[in-house]
């Protein structure tokens, strides 16, 4: 008896003979699951043929070997594949890159200014020893620079401010709410 973990046997087919290999698709659908896409990344332009399964993180990683994001979690969850959509940031492994035809797409690799002089962020990060072990640094770059502007948080503060994560504004100044032990979250208890 088969055990629940051997892979499925084989079924010939019904008139005995060992069947066919499978069938690929031809026709008006052979490429419906590839589709012509471009990408302007760091202000190039690259025109790519992709599955529609491909999301942006393994198009930039493996079909543009830009390598700055990085496959962290594959859930949106931990920052590492942060990249910026038109200037604001997303989450590149959640994104399909078929979705994302002719946007502009962000990536470290972009920051670099004239004759590779850093980014004045990128600077801020090394100065202040914001690295960790750095794998996730260029998500977090991405992510800092994608932060939304003083007007953005000027009327979420009006909604309501902290409730909605919004406890610094830009710029490093508090949102002169605090809670106890200096946190910026009024209704914090502390740690």
């Amino acid at each position: 008896m088969a055990d629940a973990t051997d892979p499925p046997a084989h079924r010939p087919a019904p008139d005995g003979h060992a069947g066919s290999a499978p069938r690929t698709p031809d026709g008006p659908c052979a490429d419906a699951t590839r589709s012509g896409v471009t990408l302007r990344a760091n202000g190039v332009h690259h025109d790519l043929d992709l599955d529609h399964r491909v999301t942006l993180l393994d198009a930039l990683r493996e079909h543009l070997d830009l390598t700055g994001a990085k496959k962290g979690c594959d859930h949106g969850q931990c920052g590492a594949c942060t990249v910026l959509v038109d200037g604001r940031r997303a989450n590149s492994c959640l994104l399909l890159a078929v979705t994302l035809d002719g946007r502009a797409i962000t990536t470290v690799e972009g920051f670099a200014g004239p004759e590779g002089t850093l980014h004045p962020l990128q600077r801020a990060f090394m100065e202040h020893d914001a690295l960790q072990c750095g794998y996730c640094t260029p998500g977090r770059l991405c992510s800092a620079l994608g932060c939304p502007g003083p007007e953005f948080v000027a009327r979420a503060a009006s909604m309501g401010g902290p409730r909605f994560g919004l406890s610094l504004i830009p710029g490093g100044r508090r949102s002169g709410r605090s809670g106890p032990r200096g946190c910026p979250w009024p209704g914090c208890r502390g740690p």
